[in-house]
């Protein structure tokens, strides 16, 4: 069993920052990806971030140059960095993995709980 745990959510104002942190826990023989979404009240879940074992890193054209994500291999964490905020990034950030959790067992797809994320003007 998996587990993807998201914290550090919360208010803030335009302009600012806040710091999301996502550990991945549980059986783990491997971590492929780590990634963020978010999904706005009445709007569809939307691609933030992705790391893919911390060689090809995107981003949504949205937050590119606001946002930067890292990895933490030996935690199994992934951060999401958000800086100069604004209230369109006012969302449920969700974290997401690909992970093989034994040698034997494919990889695996794990969403978190999610988190809250408010910008407030």
């Amino acid at each position: 069993q998996v587990h993807l745990v998201e914290s550090g959510g919360g208010l803030v104002q335009a302009g600012g920052s806040l710091r999301l942190s996502c550990v991945a826990s549980g059986t783990i023989f491997s971590v492929t990806s780590m990634s963020w979404y978010r999904q706005a009240p009445g709007k569809e879940r939307e691609f933030v971030a992705s790391d893919v074992s911390g060689i090809v890193i995107r981003y949504a054209d949205s937050v590119e140059g606001r946002f930067t994500i890292s990895r933490d291999n030996a935690k199994n964490t992934v951060y999401l960095q958000m800086d100069n905020m604004q209230p369109d990034d006012t969302a449920v950030y969700y974290c997401n993995a690909l992970i093989q959790p034994t040698p034997t067992l494919a990889v695996r797809q794990y969403w978190g709980q999610g988190t809250q994320v408010t910008v407030s003007l």
